[in-house]
Formats: C-alpha cells, sequence, structure tokens
C-alpha cells in the first residue's frame, strides 16, 4: 500500500512504525507549544556585623508563589524595598543517594551515548566485540563482559562475591556496604540473561587497555565502573536550607556537599534533562539573625517546549513504554533514519516530511496498528507464546481479521489518491530558471533539482564537504557514497569507506570518523615517485592516541587504491 500509493523501499513494521509515531507526536508537541511567561528574584544577601553573604531565591508569601509578570516582580520588590531581612528558619539534613543497578541493554545505549556519545548502533557493535572475545596478550582471547542483549538485573553470586572482594581491596571496607546488592528486574522482565557486567572484575580496564581499541576501552571501563559502583555503599550529601524572610516574603538558599563519596568515587550515572545548579556554600546562620539587603536581581524567563527526543531518550521512552525489546531497540532506532523517515541533526531526532506522511498514512488508516497499547500488548502476547500460553495461529487469526478489513477499507479510500512527500526547498537556485532548487531521492540518493520540472530539468548533485582540508593539496574534502575525496579531479585523494585494512579490524570510516581524523591532522600524505607508474601517493590514518598507536597505509596513484 505504501508503495502505491507513496514510494517504493517504504516499509511500516509494528515497531518501527510506532517509534516513528513518537518522533512524530514529539514534534507535533514542539509545534503547538505556547510559551509561558515566568520570573525570578535572586536576592544577595549579607550578615550584619559579619562575613558571610549568600543569594538566596524568592519562594513565596509564605505558599509559593509563582512571579508570572513584571507587575507580580514590582509587587514584591516594593514590599520588600528598605526592609530588614531575618533567617526564618535553618535547616541541616543529610541526603543519601543508592547507586544505580548494573546495566541492561537500554540502559547501557543510553549511558554510552550520553557519556561516550555513541549510538545505540555503535555501541552494540562494541558490546558484541568484547562479548565475542578480545585477544588479551598473556591470556589469548578472553570474553571481557556477559551477553548484551538483556533486560534482567540478576547477577550471580560468584560475580556478586568477586565485586566484593574488589571494593574491598581497592576502595577500603567503608567503601562495601557488607552484604551484596540485589536488584529486582522489571515486572515484565524476560529474565533469560545476567545483568550486563564484566566477565571477571579482576580483569581491571587499566590492565587491557593495551588490548583494545580507544571505543572498546571505553565502553569496558564504562560497564566495568557501573557493575563496581552498583554493589558499592550509598553517597551521603550534607543538605542545608536557609529561609530568609522580610515582611511575610520568603527567599529561600540551598547548599549541598559531599559527606562521603561512596559509589560516586568511580561512578556516577549521567542524566538527560539539566540538573538545577547547586547553590554556593552557605554561611553558618542562625535562626532570627539579621540580615542586610544588598541588591536584588529580577530575570525574565518562557518556559521551553519538550526537547526532541536523542537516541538515547527515543531508547528509554520505548523501554518504559514497552516497546520493542533488548536485542530490537539499536535496530529500530537505525531503521527509522535508514528508511529516512526520522533525521538527526545536533543529535537530536526530528521527523523528515516522508516521516510524517507515513505516519499520516497509518494513523488514518490503521490506528489499532501503530499504537503504543497493541505494540506493547503484542510483546506480550509473544512472550505467552513462547511460554506456551497461547497457540500461535490464535493469534495470528484474531490479529488478521480486523488487519485485513483495515487493509481493504484503506485501499478503497485511497483508490484514486497518490500521496505527495513535501519537498525540502533548498537557498541554491537553479542555474536555467533562478527557482531555489528542492532535495529529490533517486535511486542513487538525494540530489538537487528544479521545481519547475517539466519545463526545467536542471538537476545537481548535492556535495557535502568534510571539515578539515585534504592532506594533500589542501582543498575541501567531500562525502560521496563510495568515501571521501578531494575535490580536485587532480589531486586523487580518497579514503574509501570499506577496505580490506579497516573492515579487518571491524572498522569504517564513517563521517564523524573521518571529519575527527582531518581536523586533528591524523591523515598524512606521503609522494613517492616510481618510474613504472609514474608519481604515486601513500596515507597514513593515525587511528588511536592512547599507548599502541595503529596505522593503516592506502596506496594511490593514477587507477585508484591499489
Amino acid at each position: 500500500l505504501l508503495w502505491k500509493k507513496i514510494r517504493r523501499g517504504l516499509s511500516a513494521g509494528r515497531v518501527q512504525s510506532v517509534a516513528t509515531r513518537m518522533v512524530v507526536d514529539r514534534e507535533n508537541e514542539i509545534r503547538a507549544f505556547q510559551p509561558q511567561e515566568y520570573w525570578t528574584i535572586d536576592a544577595q544577601l549579607d550578615r550584619v556585623g559579619k562575613p558571610g553573604g549568600f543569594t538566596a531565591r524568592y519562594y513565596g508569601n509564605p505558599k509559593k508563589n509563582d512571579l508570572g509578570s513584571r507587575e507580580d516582580v514590582d509587587q514584591v520588590l516594593s514590599q520588600i524595598a528598605g526592609k530588614p531581612f531575618t533567617v526564618g528558619s535553618v535547616k541541616k539534613t543529610q541526603r543519601r543517594k543508592n547507586p544505580a543497578p548494573p546495566f541492561i541493554t537500554s540502559s547501557l545505549q543510553q549511558e554510552a551515548s550520553r557519556k561516550l556519545n555513541l549510538t545505540p548502533k555503535r555501541t552494540m557493535m562494541l558490546a558484541q566485540q568484547l562479548y565475542e572475545g578480545v585477544e588479551l596478550r598473556e591470556e589469548g582471547s578472553v570474553g571481557l563482559i556477559t551477553y548484551m542483549r538483556t533486560d534482567s538485573l540478576r547477577i550471580s553470586e560468584e560475580a556478586l562475591a568477586a565485586a566484593g572482594e574488589v571494593i574491598r581491596s581497592r576502595y577500603g571496607e567503608k567503601y562495601y556496604p557488607g552484604q551484596p546488592r540485589r536488584y529486582k528486574p522489571k515486572a515484565n522482565a524476560q529474565d533469560g540473561h545476567e545483568a550486563i557486567r564484566p566477565s571477571n572484575v579482576a580483569l581491571y580496564p587499566e590492565l587491557v587497555e593495551h588490548d583494545l581499541t580507544k571505543d572498546q576501552y571505553r565502553l569496558y571501563k564504562l560497564i566495568w565502573n557501573r557493575f563496581i559502583a552498583s554493589q558499592m555503599e550509598n553517597a551521603v550529601y550534607d543538605v542545608t536550607a536557609i529561609e530568609a524572610t522580610c515582611e511575610n516574603q520568603i527567599f529561600r538558599a540551598t547548599h549541598q556537599s559531599v559527606a562521603f563519596a561512596g559509589f560516586t568515587a568511580i561512578y556516577e550515572e549521567g542524566k538527560d534533562d539539566e540538573q538545577e545548579a547547586i547553590g554556593s556554600p552557605l554561611p553558618d546562620l542562625s535562626e532570627g539573625e539579621a540580615l542586610m539587603l544588598l541588591s536584588t536581581d529580577p530575570q525574565q524567563h518562557f518556559t521551553q517546549p519538550p526537547a526532541r527526543y536523542t537516541e538515547a531518550t527515543l531508547v528509554r521512552a520505548m523501554e518504559e513504554k514497552g516497546v520493542g525489546r533488548p536485542s530490537t531497540y539499536a535496530t529500530i532506532v537505525s531503521t527509522i533514519q535508514d528508511r529516512e523517515y526520522v533525521q538527526k541533526i545536533d543529535k537530536r531526532l526530528s521527523p523528515t516530511p516522508l516521516g510524517e506522511v507515513v505516519n499520516g498514512l497509518m494513523m488514518e488508516h490503521f490506528q489499532n496498528v501503530i499504537n503504543v497499547e497493541f505494540t506493547a500488548g503484542m510483546e506480550a502476547e509473544l512472550d505467552e507464546v513462547e511460554e506456551g500460553k497461547i497457540y500461535w495461529k490464535r493469534v495470528l487469526e484474531e490479529f488478521y481479521k480486523g488487519f485485513h478489513q483495515e487493509m481493504e477499507d484503506a485501499e478503497e479510500a485511497l483508490k484514486d489518491t497518490r500521496l505527495k512527500v513535501p519537498d525540502e526547498v533548498t537557498e541554491e537556485t537553479c542555474d536555467l530558471c533562478g527557482r531555489n532548487l528542492v532535495v529529490k531521492s533517486g535511486r542513487f540518493g538525494k540530489f538537487l533539482a528544479c521545481p519547475g520540472y517539466p519545463e526545467c530539468k536542471f538537476t545537481k548533485p548535492i556535495v557535502e564537504r568534510m571539515p578539515g582540508r585534504c592532506p594533500r593539496c589542501g582543498s575541501d574534502v567531500t562525502e560521496s557514497k563510495k568515501g571521501f575525496f578531494c575535490e580536485r579531479s587532480d589531486c586523487k585523494f580518497g579514503l574509501w569507506r570499506d577496505n580490506k585494512f579497516l573492515t579487518a579490524k571491524r572498522i569504517t570510516l564513517d563521517k564523524q570518523m573521518v571529519a575527527a581524523l582531518l581536523e586533528r591532522g591524523r591523515v598524512r600524505v606521503d609522494d613517492v615517485y616510481s618510474e613504472k607508474t609514474g608519481k604515486r601517493f601513500s596515507t597514513d590514518l593515525l587511528l588511536e592516541d592512547d599507548g599502541v598507536r595503529s596505522s593503516y597505509r592506502f596506496d594511490f596513484g593514477k587507477e585508484g587504491t591499489k
């Protein structure tokens, strides 16, 4: 149906359609968002006759009072102008923070995205390498982590005991809580494998660093730190909260300091949302103490729309809604981008015009299939099929009756219709008629075309220039389907995406890697003279920046790569 009504090559799988819908729904929320004005007032207060100033933020009178306009601010400022402040209350408490549980597939992908800037697809590829085995100099091939496609938080008793030994010997008795921590999995977890952990905690990251690539080491260290931290003592914070009052108006100041680092000595979980800033240290105040107002700083703000998904937050949302399984998260996120339903801009996901058209058709004619409840319910039914509680043909029969009718209704409703995908208009103009060129898709990828077709048939390729310069002649380097090449045809410098040197190491030269190599000057070109072929040159790529430096040499000549 999609091929006939939109274009060939499209698909609308049960899970990828819901993932696309989630991205489209978030975009619609952003478009419909109406920013609301609000204000804050920071008061710079000082002690009377003693050193120790601090900043407090307006809270209310005495209940919380949101300042929605400049008039509200002026009203508060007029009440406190020239009036004395006093310390209304001083509360000192301790807050304990528990460590995060060991990784499961979804949390590994999220944390690797936050801390290591790795996509879910790349994270799973690296994890697969660590699981299958890495050649260690003294031990041969060793699998460094347990199976990486899991939704279970279960840890073997042997691993728990080994982690306790490492914590006591490496960090001290006070960092171990006295007994192993055991985490409960979610209610719908399949619990087929242990949580992701080092297969041998005695293989400290620094001991295997010289045998791993840079990204393998970073991921292994992340997994090792998370697992060990999950078995360590809580972190303890001293929290001080002060209320300063003036004419029944309350200003608050808080500060938090580390009393005992606990698990945070080696690891602290990253966050997708912006965290509230911790205030500056507060003076040792007592209730009833007089304060002096030095200045006020009213600031206007506006509420912000919900943030677009990153790959990590989309995986988290899919997990929370029961969409997909640990083995499919990375594939789903990759597929909706490969299908050009979703695009990634500045690490954020937004729907493409094609994605919105496909989602619109699905929402209009296949409402029962594209909703989250159906997808999550199907996951539960498949689990029951696996457990032998439901016969699989019954599940198919119940689904197909309604789906078949929806297909017939959709074909009838769209009988004489072909849905048009809006063209993306660019700032480049047509050389023949001056119209703004639009982006079109063809058999060999995207290209620029004149919207005046068929009257004007002007087209031109899309040239994407890379950061950095050609290391041979200093010209721009452009990206094509086969690789990355100098824009000067007489230079012949190029880096092919797939080649036997890098594929043997499971490395593909992607855009991000080539940009980093060119910008950091890690591509070196040497001219070599040969009587047979005339002038040739070779290229060295420096891919590692740790102790062991690996380079791959390419030879180029008139016939291309040798």
